[in-house]
C-alpha cells in the first residue's frame, strides 16, 4: 500500500484539486473513493468537517484541498507548483484565496437560489469575478498559457475543476465565460488539455446530473448545508419563503 492515500470523490471539485496536484506531483498514492451520500463511520472518523478531501501520508492526516496542495508542495518540492519569487508566491495565494473565498461560494449560491431577483445580482457578481480573472489576474502582458505562464502552478489546480463545471452555470443559469474574458478562456483551453485534468475530468452530462438538486435547490450535503447558511436560502424554497 502506498504511503500516500487520497480519500475523495470523485465528483467533488476540491478532491479533483488535490488529485491533480498528486498526478502533477507524480508521486506514488492510493485512491479511496467515498460515496458522500452514504458516508461510513471510518470516514466520519478521519473527516472532521464531513468533507473530502483528506490526504493520510504515514502519520499525517490533512484535509481542506488547498491546505493539502501546499503541503504537497512542501513533502514533494519537485516538480514546483508556486513560483520562485515571494511576490509572486503571495499573488498565488491570493488567486487561491480568492477563488475560495469569492468565486466558489458565489457557484454555489446561485445554483442554489431561487428568487429571481436575488439570482440575478449572483449572476452579476459571477460575471464580475469572471472579468477580475481577466484584467487582474491574466493582464494584458499576460503570454500563458497557465497563470503565471509556462509553468502550471497551485493557482492553476485550485482555479480548474469549478471552471470544468462551469457547464452548470451556463445551462441552469445562463452564465458563461465573457467573450471580452479571451485570455480567461485561452487558460481553460490549456487547463482542459493538461494531463493532470484529463485524468480527473468528467464530460458535461456528468456534472449536469450531479449539480441538478443544487439548481433546484433540494440538494443537502455538507457542501450545500455551509452554502446555503451563507444566503439564507431553504431547501426547495425561494429566499422569501426561507424567513418565513
Amino acid at each position: 500500500m502506498s504511503e500516500l492515500r487520497l480519500v475523495q470523490s470523485e465528483v467533488c471539485p476540491y478532491a479533483q484539486r488535490t488529485h491533480m496536484c498528486l498526478l502533477e506531483k507524480s508521486v506514488d498514492f492510493e485512491v479511496v473513493e467515498v460515496d458522500l451520500g452514504n458516508k461510513r463511520a471510518w470516514f466520519e472518523e478521519i473527516s472532521p468537517y464531513s468533507k473530502v478531501p483528506v490526504l493520510q501520508h504515514g502519520d499525517v492526516r490533512l484535509y481542506e484541498s488547498s491546505i493539502i496542495n501546499e503541503y504537497l508542495e512542501d513533502a514533494f518540492p519537485e516538480p514546483a507548483l508556486l513560483p520562485k519569487s515571494p511576490a509572486d508566491r503571495a499573488r498565488a495565494r491570493i488567486w487561491i484565496d480568492f477563488d475560495n473565498v469569492k468565486f466558489v461560494p458565489a457557484f454555489y449560491r446561485v445554483l442554489l437560489e431561487q428568487e429571481s431577483s436575488r439570482q440575478q445580482a449572483l449572476v452579476d457578481e459571477i460575471i464580475g469575478h469572471l472579468e477580475f480573472f481577466e484584467s487582474e489576474g491574466l493582464p494584458g502582458d499576460w503570454e500563458g498559457p497557465f497563470w503565471f505562464g509556462k509553468e502550471v502552478s497551485l493557482v492553476d489546480l485550485a482555479l480548474y475543476p469549478h471552471f470544468e463545471r462551469l457547464v452548470v452555470l451556463e445551462t441552469y443559469r445562463n452564465i458563461a465565460i465573457p467573450p471580452a474574458c479571451a485570455r480567461l478562456g485561452e487558460w481553460y483551453a490549456a487547463m482542459k488539455e493538461r494531463d493532470s485534468a484529463r485524468q480527473t475530468a468528467h464530460d458535461d452530462a456528468y456534472h449536469l446530473k450531479a449539480y441538478s438538486k443544487y439548481a433546484d435547490g433540494t440538494a443537502s450535503g455538507t457542501t450545500a448545508k455551509d452554502m446555503r447558511s451563507c444566503c439564507g436560502t431553504a431547501p426547495g424554497k425561494t429566499t422569501k419563503d426561507a424567513r418565513q
